[in-house]
Order: C-alpha cells, then structure tokens, then sequence
C-alpha cells in the first residue's frame, strides 16, 4: 500500500479514536456509494454524523482541513443522503471533519463540528 494511503488509514484510526472517547457511537467506516465515500459515520445525541478524516505529515501547504472541497462536499453530501434513505434515519445530519496532523513530537487532532452545510 502506498504511503499515503497508510497515512491516511492511520488517520482515519485516530479520528475513530477521538470520537469514540466524546461519546460517538460509531455506524460505518468507508461507507461507499458508486464512487463517493464517506470516512466515518456516526451518531452523536439526536445527530447521524458523517465525518471527512483529512490527514497530513505537515501543513506546509495547509491545513488538513482546508482540502475538504467543494467538490468533495458535494459527493459526500450525495452519499449521506443514500445512507439516510437506504437505512431510514430519522435523526438530523450533520457533516464534520476530523483533520489529523502529524506534528515533530505529538499528533494533533481538530475537530470540527458542522463543518459544512448541504446546499441546494
């Protein structure tokens, strides 16, 4: 596996972690329709959550977090409302990202809560 990708698993294993210690139940890892995925889905309270894992060794270029684009938006937007559908979720959604990074001596993790809102 490529490196990246090992990065990336890794990433997605802390954001797993995270989670889990506030309280989330974690529903699905890599849940995928057609050619969209999302990374994590969980429920919080009243809340199904899909989360967006962005993992990086330095923010030379940015922040992890700053990579969600609009484009990805959109597909993961599309995916959440299959997975809603296909399982028959009557919770509120909400879409979040886990932006891990990989400082000199520590991992750091950011958490944002509603990161982004579906449109129209």
């Amino acid at each position: 596996m490529a490196e990246h990708n090992e990065l990336g698993k890794e990433g997605e294993e802390l954001a797993k972690k995270h989670l889990l210690e506030k309280g989330y139940k974690i529903e699905a890892s890599n849940w995928r329709f057609g050619k969209d995925e999302i990374d994590i889905i969980a429920k919080e309270g009243d809340y199904i959550v899909f989360v967006e894992v962005k993992t990086r060794k330095t923010n030379y270029f940015g922040d992890p977090e700053t990579f969600v684009t609009k484009a990805k938006q959109k597909f993961m937007i599309r995916a959440a409302q299959v997975y809603i559908t296909r399982n028959e979720i009557d919770y509120e959604a909400r879409f979040d990202i886990v932006a891990v990074l990989y400082g000199q001596k520590k991992v750091h993790i950011h958490h944002i809560e509603d990161a982004f809102y579906p449109t129209l």
